[in-house]
């Protein structure tokens, strides 16, 4: 039977209400399961990992389009991470008997769906994308939500399934392929957010950084801190210590330290060791945000 992992972004990390809906409409699928719910107040944005056969995933996501499309207003939404919908992303990852081509079909399939039940206009991102710009999401959710509606009056940025301009409310999703990736944030202590971007943008591959890093900075107002906030899409070339480490580095030069670092979702064990986690002083960490400990779990 093929698997595939499927980590929709969502627009809302602060409604416990909202997120126990979202959670209930992925359990009451069979043959998938929710491996992680992962919130953050500040970014006000939740992280889902749900894992399952295609149908079934397909099924989930359509549900979570549902919930969040009736309960989730852009127009009225804050936080410090940037979005274009209130699902913002969702990639899909081949895990078993699955290619990277059977996750463009499954991205084409849902984002026809999208588009056709809900009125929401979809861009095709990652392996999806059918325009070299579109690979990379941050060229798509560049402007925002609140800058879609212009952007999208340009023919460039027609989407690639849907109506030609955002949905009020919800605004507009990138759906996509990719292999595996680690969200990791690491915190410092300062307010100074200036601190947080110049970091960021010295560690970032396209500004000649690390390889397969990308990187910004983001205010903390729930705790008084700032935070360097990576996307990791190699761990095998660059591991996550050595992303910890350069942080650590770039902020001695800027007389801060680190306060503690965090995985936002699951990661794949090989990736992490009991060495690793004590020396990236991870925030809260244990077993359960690895992803073969909750597919082992979720299996039984």
């Amino acid at each position: 039977m093929q698997t595939i992992e499927a980590v929709p972004n969502i627009s809302e990390g602060r409604q416990p209400l909202v997120l126990d809906k979202l959670a209930t409409a992925v359990n009451r699928v069979k043959h998938v399961a929710l491996l992680d719910l992962s919130s953050d107040i500040s970014h006000n944005r939740s992280v889902l990992t749900l894992l399952g056969c295609p149908e079934s995933v397909l099924q989930a996501l359509t549900n979570l389009y549902e919930i969040t499309t009736s309960q989730i207003d852009l127009r009225t939404h804050r936080g410090v991470h940037p979005r274009i919908g209130a699902i913002d992303v969702v990639p899909f990852i081949p895990i078993h008997n699955a290619s990277m081509d059977d996750c463009k079909q499954l991205s084409r399939q849902l984002a026809a769906d999208v588009a056709s039940r809900f009125s929401i206009p979809v861009f095709l991102y990652g392996e999806a994308a059918e325009q070299h710009e579109r690979r990379a999401l941050e060229n798509i959710r560049r402007g925002q939500f609140e800058g879609l509606t212009q952007k999208m009056k340009d023919d460039h940025w027609a989407p690639d399934f849907g109506p030609p301009q955002p949905h009020p409310s919800a605004g507009a999703s990138a759906i996509g392929a990719r292999g595996p990736l680690i969200a990791f944030n690491v915190n410092l202590k300062t307010d100074n957010l200036t601190v947080a971007r110049q970091i960021a943008a010295t560690i970032r591959a396209r500004n000649g950084g690390l390889a397969h890093v990308k990187a910004l900075g983001f205010e903390l107002p729930h705790r008084g801190l700032v935070q360097v906030s990576v996307n990791l899409t190699n761990y095998r070339i660059t591991p996550l210590y050595r992303v910890f480490t350069t942080v650590e580095m770039e902020a001695k030069k800027l007389h801060v330290e680190i306060a503690d670092s965090e995985i936002v979702g699951l990661v794949p064990q090989e990736a992490i060791s009991d060495r690793t986690i004590q020396r990236l002083r991870l925030k809260d960490f244990s077993s359960s945000k690895i992803l073969e400990t909750q597919q082992l779990a979720k299996s039984r």
